[in-house]
């Protein structure tokens, strides 16, 4: 059903205030979650809302956090995000990093006891917008096996960084460090469909193509699947968002990670508070005029646009063009939402008295 991004963003609201949230909150968490469908990135947009209601039920999510610095320095600092909305508290922390970067060149926040923040790139950009370069990270539902490994011990761990341009659109570089991320395999469960050789592995460690096997013991596979294709950088990658977004903040690491997806409970045994993130944000003139960085970002794109492909109808496709051309399409022809997303969303609608959604 294709949905006008303007009554889908109100519905959203009406859900995160029934919950008990602020308006402000409300509206900032409902943005988040609106600028990843927009984006094209469906498995982290509107089709998880009912996770959130799910988290909010078991008590995991405070509507109503007092989100606040506990430890800082002049260029870095601590966030403590009291249980909220990641897709709220991330936000806040980026606000900190960008404040800090104006007055001493960059600042890097380390954030715990938060839950799921959406897309890493939203909050990248936010940097980007004040014309710095934009770092975004966080730990995530332990669904990933290390190189060698059969246990769940990491999770998607998604990290991006922006880049601000001038004629051109910023370069966003927003990826997980799986294989796959697991909204991918959410999407494939919605459409009764396999997925890629390469992305899962079942609990005895053998590929698998079937969508549900982490439900089943499987899991999820490093960027690179397998040690000969290069899956040791993956789980390099992972661990480091891991480290940078956990065990520097004082949230839970590794296993330890509170899940978000139902099938998972939260392990008995918490090494830290909530699930991390690690935001940054660096001034483009601390290093060279912004111009001239701008226009030099702009040859870089130009130069690799017209690079020569094997294929002469494909081209090559600088990070955050996809999305940009989904943003573009989407905001005046409207978001194309499964049928299982929106009896998802129209049964929280029917339970919160919210105006159920329409085409």
């Amino acid at each position: 059903m294709l949905v006008n991004p303007s009554a889908l963003r109100v519905f959203t609201q009406d859900i995160f205030m029934s919950i008990g949230c602020s308006t402000e909150h409300a509206v900032l968490a409902a943005d988040v979650l609106l600028r990843s469908d927009l984006r094209g990135i469906d498995s982290h947009g509107v089709a998880r809302l009912s996770g959130y209601v799910r988290l909010w039920e078991k008590k995991r999510i405070n509507p109503r956090p007092n989100i606040q610095i506990v430890h800082e320095t002049p260029t870095t600092a601590t966030v403590d995000g009291d249980a909220g909305l990641g897709l709220v508290v991330a936000p806040f922390a980026m606000q900190v990093a960008i404040k800090k970067a104006e007055l001493y060149g960059s600042g890097w926040v380390s954030v715990r006891n938060s839950n799921h923040f959406g897309i890493a790139g939203y909050h990248a950009l936010m940097a980007v917008e004040k014309d710095m370069i934009g770092f975004a990270m966080t730990n995530a539902s332990p669904l990933v096996a290390p190189t060698f490994s059969s246990e769940r011990l990491l999770g998607t761990n998604p990290m991006c960084y922006a880049f601000p341009a001038g004629h051109y659109p910023p370069v966003v570089v927003d990826l997980a460090t799986s294989a796959a991320a697991n909204g991918k395999l959410e999407i494939a469960q919605r459409l009764n469909k396999q997925v890629p050789e390469g992305w899962i592995q079942n609990k005895h460690g053998d590929y698998t193509t079937d969508p549900h096997a982490l439900k089943s013991g499987g899991s999820l596979l490093p960027l690179g699947s397998d040690r000969d294709h290069g899956s040791h950088k993956g789980f390099g990658l992972s661990a480091t968002v891991d480290i940078l977004s956990a065990v520097l903040s004082g949230a839970n690491y590794g296993p330890w990670v509170p899940p978000f997806v139902a099938f998972l409970d939260p392990p008995d045994n918490p090494v830290g508070k909530g699930i991390g993130h690690f935001l940054g944000a660096m001034r483009v003139d601390g290093f060279r005029p912004v111009d001239e960085f701008k226009a030099h970002l702009d040859n870089w794109i130009a130069r690799f646009k017209t690079s020569a492909t094997v294929d002469p109808t494909q081209k090559v496709i600088i990070p955050g063009e996809p999305e940009l051309e989904a943003e573009t399409d989407r905001t005046v022809n409207g978001i194309l939402l499964v049928d299982a997303v929106v009896t998802d969303l129209n049964a929280l609608a029917e339970r919160f008295g919210v105006s159920p959604l329409s085409p």
